[in-house]
């Protein structure tokens, strides 16, 4: 029996990600902790997590293909999945297959923290189109609105449409 390449491996620590700052309405930050950027051979998946400021939130969506994964590791906040209303809290887990809208909201005065896995990966490429690079440590920037050509980003991208406006 022959051997078998074996794939990447690797450890992140916090910080050590690829981090973006988000627009309104999300604000907070993203960090991208695993994806094709770490190693090539990584194909199928990316995650990382995402940090939604107190009063914000992620506009509704679906991804065309991708499946995602979120789990709740600090805060509380609301989940709608195809329009149905979840509470959410650390240990909380959301799965959103391909076609399946889904909005995170923070409803609370503290951060809502969520770990995201999506497969097949790609969601760097949107952090790092919409965002703003951001170091570890640094002050959070005033709010600042999702670039013109969000609409492109999103279509060359993990997003599919809506066919409505949030």
């Amino acid at each position: 029996m022959g051997e078998r390449e074996r794939g990447a491996a690797f450890v992140v620590q916090p910080d050590e990600g690829q981090s973006y700052w988000q627009p309104v309405p999300a604000n907070g930050y993203a960090e991208v902790l695993v994806s094709k950027r770490n190693d090539p051979s990584i194909r199928d998946l990316s995650a990382g997590i995402q940090v939604i400021a107190p009063g914000s939130y992620i506009r509704e969506h679906q991804h065309g293909t991708e499946q995602e994964l979120l789990f709740f590791f600090e805060g509380t906040g609301t989940v709608l999945v195809n329009g149905e209303e979840h509470p959410v809290r650390p240990g909380s887990m959301v799965y959103a297959g391909h076609q399946n809208t889904h909005k995170i909201i923070n409803d609370t005065d503290r951060d809502l923290k969520m770990m995201w896995v999506l497969a097949p990966g790609g969601l760097e490429d949107f952090f790092e189109g919409i965002g703003r690079p951001r170091a570890a440590g640094e002050a959070a920037p005033k709010p600042f609105p999702r670039p013109d050509n969000v609409a492109e980003i999103e279509a060359n991208t993990v997003f599919a449409s809506l066919d409505k406006a949030d």
